[in-house]
């Protein structure tokens, strides 16, 4: 099978390369012969991806953190939205944030063992319309989660960090101090015809996988392929009471806590009832704000991995 790592040289403050030197030989025995791309700047990975796909690469394999995973996953679709099926992603976690690579099962002390057990499996896709800097319409994929809110904030601040930290203690800083410069604020939010009223919100989280911020279990009960989005509403809270509550969160055990609740749907809309920017978080990156659409594409790409990760209460 023809194999091609994508992989961003700069993940993981500069050792996602000698994360893929040292392991290339151990993934080769696993996969067979891997032709390597390293990126080069935001948005290579897609363009890469889509390059080696038109090739007849039968897996990619997305070497780094959740923002390359994101940019390959893009790089899965074609301009009219039609999604490579036929062709594996694996992912192989390298970079600051690694959490969707959490959800299936690849963030173990050894990704390389998890292979041996990898199986592949259809998942879904999350697509969003989304509001760019400038106004513009920006329609993009995610395969995380994508969110809104405080977390917006968080990523912006996170990404301009140096992270040299590791992931969970980057992403834990970059929550305070989001916190600290966050003003909780007004949207109106429909879940397909399960919720339509205007609510007071901290965060939004519109999940495929369970975990973001480096390592936070946000949505427990968020299953990959069951074509619905886990959307979980964090309302009007400050740092003080997230102080209070985050061991829980990053346990999963927070929902139904005072101002968070949990619904599920296919599409999800989001629109902003102020002038203030509501910024977006999408797997990671900051591509946005607010106004948003949001829809499920039930079971569009393939990926392996070994998934012996069950929700949490199932």
């Amino acid at each position: 099978m023809k194999n091609v790592v994508v992989a961003n040289p700069k993940a993981a403050a500069g050792r996602a390369r000698g994360i893929w030197q040292k392991n290339r030989e151990a993934l080769e025995a696993r996969l067979g012969e891997i032709e390597v791309r390293f990126t080069t700047g935001p948005g290579d990975a897609t363009l890469v991806t889509r390059h080696v796909i038109a090739e007849g690469v039968d897996r990619v394999i997305a070497l780094g953190g959740d923002g390359t995973v994101n940019e390959v996953v893009n790089g899965f679709f074609d301009a009219t939205g039609r999604a490579a099926s036929a062709v594996t992603l694996v992912v192989y976690p390298g970079g600051t944030g690694g959490d969707f690579a959490r959800s299936i099962g690849m963030s173990g002390t050894d990704p390389i063992v998890a292979l041996d057990e990898a199986h592949e499996r259809l998942v879904d896709v999350g697509r969003c319309e989304l509001t760019g800097p400038d106004g513009a319409k920006i329609l993009r994929h995610f395969i995380n989660i994508s969110s809104f809110g405080s977390s917006g904030l968080i990523a912006d601040k996170v990404n301009k960090s140096t992270k040299l930290l590791g992931g969970k203690a980057s992403f834990y800083l970059g929550t305070l101090k989001g916190l600290i410069a966050h003003d909780n604020q007004r949207i109106r939010l429909k879940v397909d015809d399960v919720l339509d009223e205007e609510v007071v919100i901290n965060t939004v989280a519109v999940a495929n996988g369970r975990f973001f911020g480096g390592s936070m279990m946000i949505a427990p009960h968020a299953v990959v392929d069951d074509g619905l989005f886990d959307v979980v509403v964090v309302g009007d809270i400050g740092l003080a009471r997230f102080l209070r509550y985050s061991g829980r969160i990053y346990k999963g055990e927070h929902i139904g806590l005072e101002a968070i609740r949990e619904l599920r749907g296919r599409v999800v809309e989001a629109t902003p009832c102020g002038t203030t920017p509501v910024l977006i978080d999408l797997d990671g990156e900051q591509p946005g704000r607010l106004p948003v659409r949001y829809a499920v594409l039930p079971r569009a790409i393939k990926v392996l991995a070994p998934w012996d990760l069950a929700p949490a209460g199932s």
